[in-house]
């Protein structure tokens, strides 16, 4: 598992990722609003998955499920993601899902080195590359790289400006 800061933290590449393709779709709405509301809820579904297993109606705010199982389970998430783009221009909802989707699928991302794993189809599966708390910085370096290249081949695309990002390909 990474720490909650750097779920936070790729948090926030996330809703860059998906601001950006929802702003690319053309779904942007009214005064760019679903934009912000993508980018808001990728930062909220960043941190989603651990939050969605408290049982916020108790007082103790014990887990009312197991750590990592039906809140971080990937095809949930992937189709959450696949409907919520589908329906991108056609439903005000779309746009905060799929953000919402996209920070849920980057929590699964960063917690998917770690021993524990994620259950992505039927059983846990871990890279096992390190164990929790580790080599944060390198999963939000590479969230962040993520969301640079998504941003620059959706914005980007096509810019006379910066004629160096042809040269590597993503412009």
């Amino acid at each position: 598992m990474a720490s909650t800061a750097a779920h936070h933290a790729t948090g926030w590449a996330a809703g860059v990722i998906a601001a950006a393709l929802v702003a690319h779709s053309g779904a942007g709405g009214p005064y760019h609003g679903w934009i912000v509301a993508a980018f808001a809820a990728g930062v909220a579904g960043s941190t989603a998955p651990d939050w969605l297993e408290v049982a916020w109606w108790s007082r103790k705010r014990r887990l009312w499920i197991t750590h990592r199982t039906a809140t971080h389970w990937g095809i949930g998430w992937l189709a959450l993601l696949a409907g919520a783009y589908h329906w991108l221009g056609h439903s005000p909802f779309a746009a905060p899902l799929f953000g919402f989707a996209c920070g849920g699928l980057m929590h699964l991302l960063a917690d998917w080195p770690n021993p524990l794993g994620v259950p992505w189809i039927v059983g846990r599966h871990s890279l096992n590359w390190w164990n929790s708390g580790r080599c944060d910085l390198l999963i939000v370096a590479a969230s962040w790289v993520s969301a640079w290249f998504v941003v620059a081949h959706v914005w980007a695309h096509g810019w006379h400006a910066v004629p160096w990002l042809r040269k590597i390909g993503v412009g």
